[in-house]
């Protein structure tokens, strides 16, 4: 397994090993972002981007404000930092201090260099890591956040890809993550967190990390654990982290509204051109957020989704973004997918 510096693998380990323990979150839920605080990006050079986020705006009811309309020709799935960069500042400029997030709508471009997009806009065009990819990385002050605004309180816009393979696919996605959130009357259906250690063996760096086994009856979640290649037939199913190049089964599985879903694997955030299985099947299959890397980052598991983390922000009352933001130590190659307010424990 991969390494940090000793002071940075004890200051990282003391965060996320207790959360490891136990599952149950805080005793104060968090908000969690709302819509006010979101604003989309838009590319009119994509006849798709152009209709999908005009549907995205009226089902989350974001204002007018808060959309940004920019113009990316030929639908590249790469750009250049320097053209990234400017971008980068054009959508900056029409942000009003209160957007914690952005969500970009679009399949591609979906990398910057060696960093996914979402890396590169939260965090910026990081060039020493991308001349040493394998090296750890630069830890995030937003890893394992226990509260605030990612934006006021930490200086970081936090941002997200929903991507679109179809607009079929991309509508319902949208419409998960609203299903995700609790309706009142409505009782919350029973739901389980699944965590594989495969016989990928350098792929379950972030096994240590899995939560206990057991019942959350304050939140009718059960957390499994389970040495296995992949889920078969499983139903109610609202977290699947698992560590293989290729999940197979996936069309057994039933993902309930808001689920997350990720596999540790190097070339995951490819979405378009990968060797490997790309983070776009998760949400294919159903899930409504999931995260890969893009280039070869090694198995840091820092540089992956830290299963314990991820569940107990979730758990209690972050978003879907915040909850996969908080989780990554050293997102600085990642790309993250989906639809950022599914919020099932808001």
């Amino acid at each position: 397994m991969a390494r940090l510096h000793p002071g940075r693998l004890a200051a990282v380990l003391a965060l996320c090993l207790a959360p490891a323990a136990v599952a149950v979150p805080a005793s104060n839920p968090q908000r969690g972002l709302d819509a006010e605080q979101l604003a989309i990006v838009i590319n009119d050079d994509d006849p798709d981007s152009v209709a999908i986020g005009e549907v995205y705006r009226k089902r989350r009811g974001i204002q007018a404000a808060n959309v940004v309309h920019v113009r990316i020709p030929g639908r590249p799935q790469a750009l250049e930092p320097g053209r990234f960069e400017a971008l980068r500042q054009e959508i900056d400029s029409r942000l009003g201090s209160g957007i914690e997030a952005v969500l970009m709508i679009w399949t591609a471009p979906y990398k910057v260099g060696c960093q996914g997009i979402t890396a590169a806009y939260t965090l910026g065009f990081d060039a020493a890591l991308c001349a040493h990819p394998c090296g750890p990385g630069r830890l995030s002050r937003y890893f394992n956040a226990r509260g605030g605004r990612p934006y006021g309180d930490y200086g970081m816009r936090l941002s997200m890809l929903l991507p679109l393979v179809s607009q079929a696919q991309a509508k319902a996605l949208i419409e998960r993550g609203i299903d995700s959130q609790p309706a009142r009357g409505r009782r919350r259906e029973p739901s389980h967190a699944w965590y594989l250690t495969t016989t990928e063996t350098a792929r379950n760096a972030r096994a240590m990390f899995f939560p206990m086994a057991g019942y959350l009856p304050a939140h009718k979640l059960t957390v499994h654990r389970l040495h296995a290649d992949a889920l078969d037939g499983a139903s109610g199913v609202l977290v699947y982290q698992t560590g293989k190049a290729h999940v197979d089964k996936l069309d057994t599985v039933r993902f309930l509204p808001g689920a997350l879903a990720d596999h540790l694997t190097s070339h995951g955030g490819e979405l378009l051109d990968s060797s490997q299985m790309s983070s776009l099947r998760w949400l294919e299959a159903g899930a409504t957020a999931s995260y890969g890397t893009v280039g070869e980052p090694c198995n840091h598991w820092q540089k992956f989704p830290n299963p314990s983390v991820l569940l107990r922000h979730y758990l209690n009352g972050d978003s879907a973004v915040e909850a996969y933001w908080k989780s990554v130590a050293s997102p600085g190659q990642g790309v993250f997918v989906g639809e950022p307010l599914a919020a099932p424990f808001r």
